[in-house]
């Protein structure tokens, strides 16, 4: 039978060798009277008061803080082990004090193992023990600033390790770097990050959200920086966390944005085309035996409860109809194989639930995974947008065609690109909304100075107003086209607030005149 004493004695003799003089070797001390052990002493925790517990958890972790040699990589790996094992059991009890030196103590264990060789996957487990130990007592902790603390000194040494070992490359096999453990553990990490911004109920202080820009602009550079990105079964999860991270943090802090906007913007077209080719190197079949086991396992980390993929909502059968029409799509869901009629018609479903992801048959499909990725990057546009509309419009350039805007193109996607081509309605909405944003508030009178000229006239350089003149063309040219082409309601709905957010802001006396005939 286990008792309480088994978990008193082993601190108790910890406490008393250390204490001795000369001390034996702390890594040699843990491994005897803890770890060799330690499931006898873990059967024990549910017998212990909290307080005890929580300070013998608080002693261990800032004894492994201080780890400065080799010898500590076992014992360091092994503490974060028991401590999560002993949060799944009893949470420990907190308060504005402990909560701090926990998270410095963390800190300090993951930076010093993060910082050794990392020869397998297997070596970032402890950093999701810790981050999914960290996520349940968040819960119980509202001081969310130091935990964004904690994450801006954490993220930056796994981001270092994503550089290195898989250098973000579509050159070589996906599967030849195993590190599904390490992609988790960034996007546990960001989940957190973002998490943590939504839920705060006071302000960060301005330093803490400059750093936190900082953090994500440098992950987000390094993306626009490769010129493409992965896609593999273990990536989409990666993006979608980073993705929902920035659009958090954008939306909840009070701090200037316009030395980040033209970086991030820069990453987040190379979204706009997601998993429209399929994932590389992978059939249907294989991606999700593949990913099925990680993606389960790091949804159970992020959500805190798994899913049962057979409890979907009851659909209607004519919904359900629609439904089977959506899953002939093809899986590759190439846009270069769409025309922009084509595009109009791909999707059929249209009810006022279209927009949740309430669809089971489509949900388990890497087409709808890497939707996902591309709304969460149109959003992050318009929440740039809305967060820095002043500075925003010198992004108009990047995101809007001046030529061919009817004709479908895989690389320097626009979102125009997105509205009138992607195979998924829900992200030719999200475009459409994003877009409508960019039309509303200072851009009306940013687009006073547009001017039509042929593109004859245009010599080495063209100066804005005749970029402007371009751009505004081609948008009118995309959206009267969907206008007559389209027949889904909500997507109508934002095209006419479009239009008239269009029509108001162009001038038309510098522009071709049969742009507006009388």
């Amino acid at each position: 039978m286990f008792t309480a004493g088994m978990w008193r004695t082993a601190f108790l003799s910890l406490r008393d060798e250390i204490s001795t003089v000369p001390p034996a070797p702390v890594p040699v001390l843990l491994e005897d009277l803890l770890f060799s052990h330690s499931d006898s002493i873990l059967s024990a925790v549910s017998l212990l008061p909290p307080h005890e517990l929580s300070s013998d958890c608080l002693f261990l972790l800032d004894l492994v803080s201080k780890a400065d040699a080799p010898l500590w990589i076992p014992v360091s790996r092994l503490t974060c082990q028991l401590i999560h094992d002993v949060c799944a059991r009893l949470l420990l009890q907190l308060n504005s004090s402990s909560w701090p030196l926990l998270l410095h103590s963390f800190a300090c264990v993951l930076e010093f193992l993060l910082r050794q060789p990392m020869l397998s996957s297997a070596y970032f487990e402890p950093v999701i023990q810790c981050l999914d130990t960290l996520r349940r007592l968040a819960a119980r902790n509202p001081d969310n600033i130091h935990l964004v603390k904690f994450l801006l000194r954490v993220i930056p040494l796994l981001h270092h390790h994503l550089l290195s070992s898989y250098a973000f490359s579509n050159h070589q096999d996906p599967t030849e770097k195993k590190l599904p453990t390490l992609w988790d553990a960034m996007a546990l990490a960001f989940d957190m990050l973002g998490r943590a911004f939504s839920v705060s109920e006071s302000l960060f202080p301005t330093h803490v959200c400059q750093s936190t820009l900082e953090v994500l602009r440098k992950v987000m550079d390094v993306l626009a920086s490769k010129g493409q990105l992965v896609e593999d079964p273990f990536m989409w999860r990666f993006y979608s966390c980073l993705l929902d991270s920035v659009h958090l943090v954008l939306t909840n802090i009070k701090s200037p944005v316009s030395d980040h906007v033209s970086s991030f913007i820069a990453a987040l077209r190379l979204f706009f085309c997601f998993g429209l080719t399929g994932p590389p190197h992978f059939s249907h079949s294989d991606v999700f035996h593949k990913d099925k086991q990680s993606n389960a396992k790091l949804s159970t980390l992020i959500s805190g409860a798994s899913k049962n993929a057979k409890n979907t909502p009851y659909r209607p059968p004519h919904l359900r109809k629609r439904d089977d029409l959506n899953t002939k799509l093809p899986v590759s869901c190439d846009w270069r194989h769409l025309s922009a009629q084509d595009s109009a018609s791909a999707d059929v479903v249209s009810s006022d639930s279209d927009f949740s992801d309430s669809d089971g048959s489509i949900r388990d499909s890497y087409c709808a995974q890497s939707s996902k990725v591309r709304i969460a990057a149109i959003v992050c546009v318009q929440d740039l947008c809305q967060a820095d509309s002043k500075s925003f419009t010198t992004q108009w350039m990047a995101l809007f065609p001046t030529s061919d805007v009817l004709k479908p193109r895989k690389f320097e996607a626009t979102l125009m690109t997105c509205l009138l081509f992607d195979p998924q309605l829900k992200v030719r909405i999200a475009s459409a909304s994003a877009l409508a944003t960019m039309m509303d508030g200072p851009s009306s009178i940013f687009l006073q100075v547009a001017e039509y000229k042929e593109s004859t006239k245009y010599g080495s350089f063209m100066p804005l107003s005749n970029s402007l003149g371009l751009i505004l063309m081609q948008l009118h040219t995309g959206i009267l086209h969907l206008i007559h082409s389209d027949n889904h309601g909500r997507l109508l709905i934002q095209l006419f607030k479009i239009l008239l957010l269009l029509i108001s802001s162009t001038p038309y006396s510098r522009m071709p005149g049969e742009l507006l005939p009388k």
